[in-house]
């Protein structure tokens, strides 16, 4: 895995810089993740943290912030 400030900054770029909005896309895409929706690349769930997980999908173009459904 790439080291994470690499990969905070590449998906930070995602979505223009913004601390806030990158912070609620990982929040929902966590909550996703702990529902048990598969992640959208090659990290194991058990090894790595939910968050790691959310934010290198983000950094790679996985996920975008239209897909995400409102956070309840």
């Amino acid at each position: 895995m790439d080291r994470i400030e690499d990969v905070l900054e590449k998906a930070l770029e995602k979505v223009d810089n913004d601390r806030y909005k990158l912070s609620c896309f990982v929040f929902s895409r966590v909550k996703e993740l702990g529902n048990g929706a598969t992640p959208l690349v090659n990290m194991d769930v058990t090894r790595y943290k939910l968050t790691d997980i959310a934010l290198k999908e983000i950094a790679e173009g996985k996920i975008f912030l239209d897909r995400i459904d409102n956070v309840e």
